[in-house]
């Protein structure tokens, strides 16, 4: 019986640690992605490019739909998706 508890508790420990590290890499990715619009572009799977100022551009994803990215507080977002702005 204690084997067998040892053995739940270091699964839940090797369960958690694969979470932990798993939050650590999506947050480190994200961050880059709306880090800069040619980042962003290709996280979000842009494969050409319609148009592109200052505070947006516009692209095709490989599915044929076009997005709007949108600069907000210096970070990069789909539009509609970013922080409020107030």
């Amino acid at each position: 019986m204690k084997v067998k508890k040892e053995l739940l508790i270091k699964i839940a420990f090797l369960v958690l640690a694969i979470l932990i590290a798993f939050g650590i890499y999506e947050f480190f990715i994200l961050r880059k992605a709306h880090s800069t619009f040619d980042d962003y572009y290709a996280f979000r799977g842009c494969v050409e490019l319609l148009e592109k100022t200052e505070d947006y551009g516009v692209c095709k994803v490989a599915s044929g739909q076009t997005i709007k990215i949108v600069k907000i507080w210096d970070k990069w977002y789909l539009d509609g998706d970013g922080p409020d702005l107030f």
